[in-house]
């Protein structure tokens, strides 16, 4: 059973860092497109960042570029996302997903993946 767990939000002042971790189980993140996505109230799920099958190959959205990195551990079976100088419209539930792909392969759009973690709310704010 392809499970998701996240953990790492929480509260942080403007231009503090956070990491997120999603640990799985059930399969094996380097036979899986990995990506984070978020969300905020009144908004749509927005994409944030991704790593292709296999090669890592990474993508991130402009509004976090140069900010946020995504990263992966192959002997915890986890990937992370690093937040450094945090911004207050970066307030939202931020959530894992993966989907199974050929190499070198990801996925663009949210509703394209099936595996979610449960999410983790990241709150930007003095």
């Amino acid at each position: 059973q392809v499970q998701l767990v996240e953990s790492g939000g929480g509260l942080v002042q403007p231009g503090g860092s956070l990491r997120l971790s999603c640990a799985a189980s059930g399969f094996t993140f380097s036979r899986y497109a990995k990506s984070w996505h978020r969300q905020a109230p009144g908004k749509e799920r927005e994409l944030v960042a991704t790593a292709t099958t296999g090669s890592d190959s990474t993508t991130y959205a402009d509004s976090v570029k140069g900010r946020f990195t995504i990263s992966r551990d192959n002997a915890k079976n986890t990937m992370y996302l690093q937040m450094n100088s945090l911004k207050p419209e970066d307030t939202a539930v931020y959530y894992c997903a993966a989907e199974r792909l050929a190499l070198s392969c990801v996925y663009y759009e949210y509703h394209e993946y099936k595996n979610w973690g449960q999410g983790t709310q990241v709150t930007v704010s003095s």
